[in-house]
């Protein structure tokens, strides 16, 4: 019974939260996306993750079953004494900005081979895609998604190969141009950063006119301006793909932003946790104030905190610099790769990029850790802690080399079949 299956697996519909992504028919692409998947590891995979998710459903109903008006009333009060806390820390003084390089990928490859531009196209594989233009997203067809799901959406669909060089290059360049905005801007990945202007825009005070005249040019960087990080990534989806957008530094003007915000637009907040929160009746960041006592009793102390966070619109004011960096990662998606020799040889290539990065921020860190995903969607992280920092490529590379041996040891006789690879390095000096 397909519409059994649809409710089952709502994984394996449409995730239409993406610009260009709006009005579309959804029945028609989540029949399309379910036939075409069904049997695929793909498939059985997010089948397995989505009847673990409803497990967790089922069970925080049972825990809710058990919540008397005594409990909601003291973690009322305890929600009420921590918002007191939280309102006293409020600070409206920075101008953020958060960076997202639109469909970077296609941009780039669009920029190349300009007869792409009128075509549906996305960069990737039939394994999966990074991400997709604006023409294919009209099909239903976005990034995380198998390339032989998005052709059936889209027939005509163009996917062109990866060419990370070719984007490390545009990145370093846009990265040179942030520079003179934020000297210690926080690069996030290739095709995105937060950027504090506050320095700079005092100083531009001072600027004579012709200085401070900006003439504006249509371009696919869409900006995201807010009192703090959280606002300011969630502001730069608000007008893409050519745009900006700025959340005025009140707090009037932030609670009505946040009011209406859906709840998953918000970063931290993904498809489980939107799911689990739809199960108590919260869509929006509205609801989360509303029912903060009742998620205090049901989530853990990190996620209610966050919750609660989110529902008044509060996050980080200060983009965190160098030594406060919990962490710096880089990771690939690719069709499955299963020799030895490519999968030592994809690693010493994220080990050369992070260790680029790491050397930017002028940061060593002794935790390296690998995470790989095999072609049953399975992921796997291993990690190892040293007695002493390290950031050349060499040096991470002689750890992630050694984890990488270890997990195909593990599946020995049989090969180790990835469709993704990542390092991350932590603990900074």
């Amino acid at each position: 019974n397909f519409q059994y299956m649809e409710e089952k697996n709502i994984k394996m519909a449409l995730n239409d939260n993406k610009a260009g992504m709006e009005g579309l028919d959804r029945d028609k692409i989540n029949k399309i996306i379910m036939e075409s998947s069904k049997g695929s590891k793909f498939y059985e995979n997010e089948v397995k993750r989505e009847q673990q998710v409803n497990q967790r459903i089922d069970k925080m109903m049972l825990q809710k079953e058990q919540i008397t008006e005594q409990h909601l009333k003291k973690a009322q009060a305890q929600v009420a004494r921590m918002v007191v806390e939280l309102e006293k820390r409020r600070d409206l003084t920075r101008v953020i900005v958060h960076v997202d390089m639109d469909a970077f990928y296609a941009a780039v490859e669009m920029r190349d081979c300009p007869e792409l531009k009128d075509k549906p196209m996305a960069v990737g594989s039939m394994s999966m895609l990074s991400t997709s233009n604006y023409h294919a997203r009209k099909y239903g067809v976005r990034a995380a998604m198998p390339g032989f799901i998005a052709k059936k959406l889209c027939p005509n669909l163009v996917i062109v190969p990866t060419n990370f060089d070719k984007y490390r290059a545009v990145s370093s360049e846009i990265r040179e141009i942030f520079a003179d905005y934020d000297p210690n801007f926080m690069p996030m990945s290739l095709d995105e950063a937060y950027l504090d202007f506050t320095e700079h825009l005092e100083k531009r005070q001072s600027w004579p006119d012709s200085l401070r005249t900006h003439h504006y040019r249509a371009s696919s960087n869409p900006k995201g301006i807010a009192p703090n990080m959280m606002l300011a990534k969630v502001c730069s989806d608000k007008n893409k793909p050519n745009g900006q957008y700025r959340l005025p530094s009140t707090r009037e003007a932030v609670m009505e932003f946040v009011c209406n915000l859906p709840v998953r637009k918000v970063s931290g907040i993904g498809k489980v946790s939107e799911k689990l929160l739809n199960a108590l009746g919260i869509s929006s960041c509205s609801h989360l104030g509303q029912k903060m006592a009742l998620l205090s009793l049901l989530f853990s102390e990190t996620a209610w905190h966050h919750f609660l966070q989110v529902s008044l619109g509060l996050g980080s004011a200060f983009i965190p610099r160098h030594e406060e960096r919990k962490s710096m990662s880089t990771e690939r998606t690719f069709k499955e790769m299963s020799a030895a020799e490519e999968q030592l040889s994809l690693c010493r290539e994220l080990c050369e990029d992070l260790a680029n990065d790491l050397k930017k921020e002028g940061l060593k860190g002794k935790t390296v850790t690998l995470k790989l995903k095999n072609v049953n969607f399975e992921v796997k992280t291993r990690a190892l802690t040293l007695s002493y920092p390290v950031a050349t490529a060499d040096e991470i590379f002689a750890v992630a080399k050694d984890l990488l041996k270890t997990e195909r040891d593990n599946e020995s006789p049989q090969p180790l079949r990835l469709r993704l690879m990542g390092n991350q390095i932590k603990q900074f000096n």
